[in-house]
């Protein structure tokens, strides 16, 4: 399982659920006295359930430094191992966890084991991933960049509405799925971490993280990071005249199945 920072968790859950709830109408939380989120990481989408749910809301993550940014009840734990008794818990929900799994399945199964009531998982398809941009290279880089990475990656990172499959062969009954989409926005005014991925794309440095785990020659890949510095450089003079703007587009499907 790949581990994650919680400023990058931060940034790339940036404005879920902030336009629209209306996606997470199928776990019924209204109607939840103990809820789990699984791979909460920093707690985004705790904060999230807390909100919509009137009972207890417990985050669940196996990195107690990711956990530290969690208010109580938050407890360690692994998603094919889960600390809690059969049928402890209404609900169990994860985001974005299952993308990160070799085995989503079992752990799937260990979320139904857990819950008494139902199980969601709102996962993304990165595959379908969009990107606009007022950089003319920008959109057909970024494509080429993310096929070559999630060609490399060992996990079903494109999971996104296989996820009700998933359940279902788990033992899951009643499964029904409904799809959200992340849109994040980079605009005058920029934000640090605006200015700071601007940066990166100017000098590769995003690429060269991920570099390793792209598929292709080093000559293909030396090619490609040539190619993105430079529309790096066109970035940063756009944000520098306060021109630049780029939305991204990440599709979610939130699937639910009945224990």
């Amino acid at each position: 399982m790949r581990h994650f920072d919680a400023e990058y968790l931060r940034e790339t859950r940036r404005g879920m659920w902030a336009d629209s709830r209306a996606a997470l109408a199928d776990l019924d939380l209204g109607s939840c006295d103990r809820v789990i989120d699984v791979g909460c990481g920093e707690g985004a989408l705790t904060r999230v359930l807390r909100e919509e749910c009137p009972g207890e809301v417990i985050g669940c993550d196996r990195n107690v430094e990711l956990l530290s940014e969690l208010d109580a009840p938050a407890v360690r734990g692994d998603a094919y191992d889960l600390p809690f008794a059969d049928g402890g818990v209404d609900l169990v929900v994860c985001q974005a966890l299952l993308i990160n799994l070799a085995d989503p399945e079992r752990a799937v199964r260990e979320f139904a084991r857990v819950a008494s009531g139902s199980v969601a998982c709102i996962e993304p398809d990165n595959g379908a991933v969009s990107v606009e941009s007022t950089v003319d290279a920008e959109r057909d880089l970024a494509r080429r960049a993310r096929r070559r990475y999630l060609d490399g990656v060992e996990t079903d990172v494109e999971l996104g509405a296989d996820a009700a499959t998933v359940l279902e062969d788990a033992g899951l009954s009643t499964v029904r799925t409904r799809r959200y989409e992340q849109t994040l926005v980079v605009e005058p005014p920029y934000s640090d971490a605006d200015l700071e991925a601007a940066g990166r794309k100017a000098n590769g440095s995003g690429l060269r993280a991920r570099r390793e785990t792209m598929t292709g020659t080093e000559e293909a890949l030396d090619s490609l990071r040539a190619e993105w510095r430079a529309m790096g450089r066109d970035a940063v003079e756009q944000v520098q005249r306060e021109e630049y703007r780029r939305t991204e587009t990440v599709p979610f499907y939130v699937a639910v199945g009945d224990v």
